[in-house]
């Protein structure tokens, strides 16, 4: 065999190894893309977590008096109703004020009217004199005035009436929370009543630290472990 004939069978292994080199990295990188993508799969199906805000976040919030449900409920009625009676008695004060204004102001129109009265009279028997007319014609005026005001206090009373039956809602919406506390705590009842036991917990066997398939376990004794210490065991 020449030199050549050796330097071109050399050439060809040196070329076959070479491309079942590139051939064997591509298939690598094809199942490690794949392998990612279950891995992402599984990690997208896994709904035993809870998720808040796009993170994993486990344990659940501690039943510390911020997350007590039902008590802030019980709170949020209580304040409620606190709050609701406070903006009734201030809605009755405000018309009482305006049933005051409105009578006081009735008053002076009847005043206003008998002064009208006079000053017509005064006016048709002496009509030469001016000063029996312009207080004849302010009279008038304050009456225009007064009835403006009486009709303004009579649509404050109304709009009052209906400030307290929209407030009627708020009652109702009490009552829908206290409904919903009731049924969260028939619920409640009705779990642990479901869950009960009559055997204590301390009387229940421990449970296992692992179990065969688990992966995760931490500070699990391995079959080495064992045997030594069975082993340790046996020389003693």
């Amino acid at each position: 065999m020449t030199q050549e004939e050796l330097d071109a069978l050399m050439s060809e292994g040196f070329d076959d190894d070479l491309e079942e080199k590139e051939t064997k990295e591509e298939s690598d990188e094809e199942t490690n893309e794949v392998q990612e993508e279950t891995k992402e799969d599984e990690k997208s199906d896994d709904t035993s977590d809870y998720k808040l805000d796009g993170k994993t976040s486990w344990p659940p919030p501690p039943p510390t008096e911020d997350h007590k449900v039902v008590e802030q409920l019980d709170d949020v009625t209580r304040d409620s109703e606190v709050k609701a009676t406070e903006i009734f008695d201030k809605l009755e004060a405000i018309s009482d004020f305006i049933m005051q204004v409105e009578n006081n102001a009735n008053e002076v129109l009847e005043v206003a009217q008998k002064d009208v009265e006079i000053f017509e009279k005064l006016v048709g028997k002496f009509p030469h004199i001016d000063i029996f007319k312009e207080r004849l014609e302010s009279n008038k005026e304050a009456i225009d005035k007064i009835n403006d005001l009486i009709s303004n206090a009579q649509m404050s009373s109304d709009e009052i009436m209906m400030i307290m039956d929209i407030m009627q809602y708020q009652d109702i919406h009490r009552q829908k929370i206290e409904r919903v506390i009731n049924v969260i705590r028939t619920l409640a009842g009705y779990m642990n009543s479901l869950f009960s036991a009559e055997k204590d917990d301390i009387k229940r066997v421990s449970s296992a630290v692992h179990i065969a398939g688990d992966t995760s376990t931490e500070d699990v004794v391995s079959n080495d472990d064992i045997e030594a210490l069975i082993e340790s065991l046996g020389k003693k």
